[in-house]
């Protein structure tokens, strides 16, 4: 795969908007539980410090958001979350994607990227961000709520990464 990542464009909001609902959708890594509509996801996309997409031959696999992960004598410290397409994982599209946000978050002057709760059944993220560097701080026990909907919930670990820029 000849993969580039770069800073979102307003034409990459369809598939983007497509993308992080396959993710919302499936239940298992993203806290949210409403997919956006495409007014929603520009303003959510808008919103963040800064976004990016990873694409091939014009087709976008994957975007990051990234953004403060807290205000004041804690807004050095920057949070962002990954959603790579159904049909590109497993390509190093996320690895792609991970390596341009470190970039971005320096370049932003963040000295820290914190994930606050991956959940502890995505092997391949934590392999991934184990591999780029990421050290985990915990566990938090049962703090993702799996499924998308209550009659089917169980409740799984999160762990918590940093990596200092």
């Amino acid at each position: 795969m000849s993969i580039e990542t770069r800073p979102y464009t307003p034409a990459d909001i369809p598939a983007m908007t497509e993308i992080w609902n396959q993710i919302v959708t499936d239940g298992i890594a993203f806290p949210q539980t409403e997919c956006l509509s495409i007014p929603e996801a520009e303003a959510f996309f808008a919103s963040q410090t800064t976004c990016g997409v990873a694409e091939e031959n014009g087709t976008v696999l994957g975007l990051y958001i990234l953004h403060p992960n807290n205000i004041g004598r804690c807004g050095h410290i920057s949070n962002a979350s990954y959603a790579v397409s159904r049909d590109a994982r497993g390509k190093g599209v996320g690895q792609s994607l991970v390596r341009h946000c470190l970039a971005a978050a320096k370049k932003y002057g963040f000295r820290l990227l914190q994930f606050n709760a991956v959940v502890a059944t995505n092997t391949p993220a934590r392999r991934l961000y184990e591999k780029l560097g990421f050290v985990q701080l915990g566990v938090i026990p049962g703090g993702f709520r799996m499924g998308s909907g209550q009659d089917d919930t169980r409740y799984e670990d999160i762990v918590v990464y940093y990596h200092t820029l």
